[in-house]
């Protein structure tokens, strides 16, 4: 099991901090001696996951604030905040992430509900932050996103996925999405020589609820099968399916524009290893297309 190293003087931004991924992240960070703003869309899951970790951790550094990454006024808002509150941060890891809704749905700003969570509201959070980031020592973004980004395409004619909806098809897309902002906020910070690392991970097939609560969305019944039931797929608990993400976001070997995920089967468990990026997320012209347009749906920019 990978240990995190000592965290202490450290402070993170961690978004979906009260379940799945997210809570493990909060709870092992915050063991390590790290500060965890837990970033929640639910004030009342954040202080119930903050609690139970408390519980087994009476002295972890907490802090629960709510941020909606559906709608950028929200978003807006938190990093507000955040800046407002004149503390430097250390790391922001953006973890939250909605999969496959069986119906299009919309955030508030009216973008495809994945695409507007999984990256716009991701996205946006990384620019407003960012300046607050960079007068910190050694910062660091790193962003969650999926084996299944290995088949995603960016379809630039019908990003919101108006013309034709399919949900794992705009569930890649976002997935594909935010290795392509990773990759290029890693040579942005290379070539303006910024002290800051940028890395994404992927959980492999992780049994948290991710599986369900998006595919649950608009049904008048939900679906039957839960988090922890077996499939005929490789799986993994938790604690084993975070390390990836926990060791992009805080081993001192992680490297520059790297992504990490399970050495196992298929790359759905096992230990951590560096793996290689999809072939489509390996081109930076494509990477600067898309940060182009989302510059322009979220109105958010680099810091100068």
């Amino acid at each position: 099991m990978y240990t995190v190293p000592d965290q202490s003087a450290r402070r993170f931004v961690i978004t979906g901090a009260n379940s799945g991924t997210g809570l493990e992240a909060t709870r092992r960070i915050a063991a390590a001696g790290g500060h965890v703003v837990m970033g929640v869309r639910s004030l009342e899951r954040g202080e119930a996951a903050r609690d139970e970790i408390l519980r087994g951790n009476p002295g972890a550094h907490l802090e629960v604030l709510q941020v909606d990454l559906a709608d950028l006024s929200s978003v807006r808002d938190f990093a507000a905040g955040l800046v407002e509150q004149a503390q430097p941060i250390s790391a922001l890891i953006n973890n939250a992430g909605l999969m496959a809704p069986p119906q299009r749905m919309t955030t508030v700003d009216g973008f495809e509900l994945q695409f507007g969570t999984n990256f716009l509201g991701p996205f946006a959070l990384t620019n407003l932050l960012l300046p607050r980031l960079l007068t910190s020592l050694n910062p660091r973004v790193t962003t969650m996103s999926s084996g299944i980004a290995a088949i995603g395409r960016i379809h630039f004619a019908d990003l919101q996925s108006v013309a034709r909806y399919s949900p794992f098809v705009a569930y890649s897309q976002s997935k594909l999405a935010n290795l392509l902002m990773a990759r290029l906020l890693a040579a942005v910070a290379t070539d303006r020589g910024w002290d800051l690392v940028s890395t994404s991970a992927h959980p492999g097939y992780t049994r948290t609820n991710l599986q369900t609560s998006g595919a649950n969305l608009g049904r008048s019944a939900p679906r039957r099968r839960l988090p922890g039931e077996r499939t005929i797929l490789p799986s993994q608990g938790v604690e084993q399916g975070t390390e990836p993400l926990l060791y992009a976001a805080t081993s001192p070997n992680a490297q520059q524009g790297a992504y990490y995920g399970p050495s196992g089967p298929f790359g759905m468990v096992g230990d951590t290893k560096r793996v290689a990026l999809p072939r489509s997320a390996r081109g930076i012209d494509l990477a600067k297309s898309l940060w182009t347009v989302a510059e322009d749906l979220t109105g958010t920019s680099l810091p100068d």
